[in-house]
């Protein structure tokens, strides 16, 4: 399964409704808040693996996170402690605030929910996505496995639905067009 659907399936939609409930949107809007937040932390993941050691750093932060409470307990997207491990999780991932409102903003501008609100959810998804690869990297710490094609439900096949979005073989020109989407604003 994919990102996305893992966390639109935590808590058989309990995550979606907790969130729901949490930010005062309906379920819809939750779901497409997720779906338009989700691609720029999957670049920002997939971007961090290529970097010298940056494979190893996720699985290592994968392995001892304890992120898989996040979609386990849905009870868990509420508190404060979510929020505080989901920022830390977005400097790793996105490297600084105002990379973070880019991306709020982005996802504004195509959900018609408010930035603000979308600002506070950033957090919670991001803790969530790594809960979700937490889950998928399952209790083996297999780097083979963690590696694996998008059929075997591998890390980097997770992350690669996030590289060349436009299929044209190259993740160069798609990871260079939402930089400058994200920095150029």
């Amino acid at each position: 399964m994919d990102l996305l659907g893992m966390i639109l399936n935590a808590g058989d939609g309990g995550a979606i409704r907790q969130l729901s409930k949490n930010f005062g949107l309906d379920e819809n809007q939750t779901t497409s808040a997720i779906g338009n937040l989700l691609p720029a932390l999957g670049l920002g993941l997939a971007r961090n693996t290529k970097k010298p050691g940056g494979l190893e750093s996720l699985i290592g932060a994968l392995s001892s996170g304890g992120h898989q409470r996040y979609l386990d307990d849905t009870n868990n997207l509420s508190g404060e402690n979510t929020v505080r491990d989901g920022n830390g999780i977005l400097g790793h991932i996105l490297g600084s605030k105002e990379v973070s409102r880019q991306v709020a903003s982005n996802a504004s501008s195509k959900t018609g929910i408010g930035a603000d609100v979308l600002k506070k959810m950033l957090p919670i998804v991001a803790a969530m996505a790594m809960g979700a690869l937490s889950k998928q990297q399952g209790s083996g710490n297999n780097l083979q496995a963690l590696e694996g094609s998008s059929q075997q439900g591998g890390l980097m096949g997770m992350l690669g639905q996030f590289l060349d979005a436009d299929k044209d073989g190259s993740v160069v020109d798609d990871v260079l067009g939402m930089a400058s989407k994200l920095f150029n604003k």
